[in-house]
């Protein structure tokens, strides 16, 4: 699923960053409209006949003479551009209150993905408990997808090291449960990476996350890895290479019959669900609504199969995902009726991280705010506070909400609360 522009990160004053993440708002949607347009090969002429909106507008915002503009213009050039409407709103985001991305603890991740050249060779450390060391990633995985990336870069430079020294084990099963600690964690940090914007060093990470797994014992890492690959290349815009290497991992798996496990069923969901995600970017509709059938189909049998892992630590895909990317599938390609009608009565499995909550609710947002439904659009967003505000500070789609609401004539009740706690009314 993927997934997601200057966040507040989990113990961080909200003050300095939410200036951050506005200034930074101002000045980099021209740039990234600019940056986005070229990958997709259009001229500003191209791009407003792709997406309706005129090529003054465009040319304004590309110039930063116009810093913002409103959610259907925003969303149509997303449309236009063939990416999600955050990629367009900018979305690095875990950066700290003071808007530095590469700081210290950032530099040490760096560090730790790319070791210096001539590095020595990891050696074993005595006491260190590959079961342990997998609870402590689990762990780090489940802060995650709380947005608890503070946390979560503070542990991976430690986590890598431990992971690498612990592969020079002598014990042939200790050296494979390393590799595949290995390249779990480097997983981890290729999508701390994305987040942080840096998507060529993700790829980097995950490229090596992949070298770890192919030496581990686990068969469904390296599609899992694949799977975290093609989320980074949509996020580049690289539609036909996502599409690509999920449906060729997942065609893998089902060859090697490894979708006959609740684990290896989820792998499979979570690459079809994600090629279904690039064809619909890319115009293939209706290709994408086929795969999203297929995967919905073959949800519901995960509860049906053995189940051997650990949740923390597989993909997710359930019922609920994939309604859940119906959803945003369906809003993201102008049919809100159908979103709210597929989210009306959802009820999310105990496993649904709060990453996809966070979701499912913006998207429910957003179809409200398109059909002209603003109450209904400030009642999600105040269950998304609720439920998961670290992530609605984090998410600048929140924030762009909010902000087209705020310009209404009258504000619905219980906008100001929200306008305040996102910095919108300032």
């Amino acid at each position: 699923m993927a997934a997601h522009l200057a966040c507040r990160t989990a113990g961080l004053t909200a003050g300095p960053a939410r200036a951050y993440r506005d200034s930074v708002a101002n000045e980099d949607l021209g740039r990234t409209l600019r940056r986005l347009r070229r990958l997709a090969s259009l001229t500003q002429e191209g791009l407003a006949e792709r997406s309706g909106v005129s090529v003054d507008v465009i040319r304004h915002l590309e110039q930063g003479r116009k810093h913002s503009a409103r959610l259907p213009t925003l969303h149509a050039l997303a449309n236009g551009l063939g990416v999600e409407l955050t990629t367009l709103l900018g979305d690095p985001p875990a950066v700290a209150s003071t808007g530095e991305s590469d700081g210290p603890r950032f530099v040490a991740v760096r560090r730790a993905i790319m070791p210096a050249l001539w590095k020595q060779e990891p050696e074993p450390v005595p006491g260190l408990s590959p079961g342990r060391l997998r609870d402590q990633i689990a762990e780090s995985w489940t802060q995650y997808h709380s947005a608890e990336f503070d946390t979560v870069m503070k542990a991976l430079p430690d986590l890598i090291s431990d992971a690498r020294s612990a592969t020079a084990s002598s014990d042939e099963d200790d050296r494979r449960g390393a590799f595949a600690a290995l390249g779990k964690v480097l997983q981890l940090a290729g999508h701390v990476a994305v987040r942080m914007g840096k998507t060529d060093l993700a790829l980097i990470s995950l490229e090596r996350a992949i070298d770890a797994a192919e030496q581990s014992s686990d068969p469904l890492l390296v599609p899992m890895i694949v799977n975290s690959t093609a989320w980074t290349y949509q996020r580049q815009g690289r539609l036909e290479d996502a599409l690509s290497v999920a449906l060729r991992a997942a065609d893998d798996l089902l060859k090697a019959g490894r979708a006959d496990t609740a684990d290896g069923l989820k792998v499979w969901g979570a690459l079809t669900m994600s090629a279904a995600t690039s064809a619909a970017r890319s115009g293939h509709y209706e290709r994408a609504a086929a795969m999203m059938q297929t995967a919905e189909k073959e949800a519901a049998r995960v509860a049906k199969l053995p189940d051997a892992g650990d949740n923390r630590m597989v993909s997710v895909f359930s019922p609920s995902s994939v309604r859940i990317e119906r959803v945003r599938l369906a809003v993201q390609y102008g049919h809100p009726q159908d979103a709210l009608a597929l989210a009306k009565g959802m009820r999310l499995s105990k496993d649904t991280p709060p990453s996809w909550r966070t979701w499912l609710l913006l998207d429910v947002a957003r179809a409200h705010t398109d059909i002209g439904d603003a109450a209904g659009a400030v009642k999600t967003l105040e269950s998304l506070r609720r439920v998961a505000p670290t992530w609605m500070q984090h998410h600048t789609l929140a924030v762009a909400i909010v902000r087209d609401l705020w310009t209404l004539p009258n504000h619905p009740p219980g906008l100001r609360p929200l306008a305040e706690f996102l910095g919108v009314s300032e």
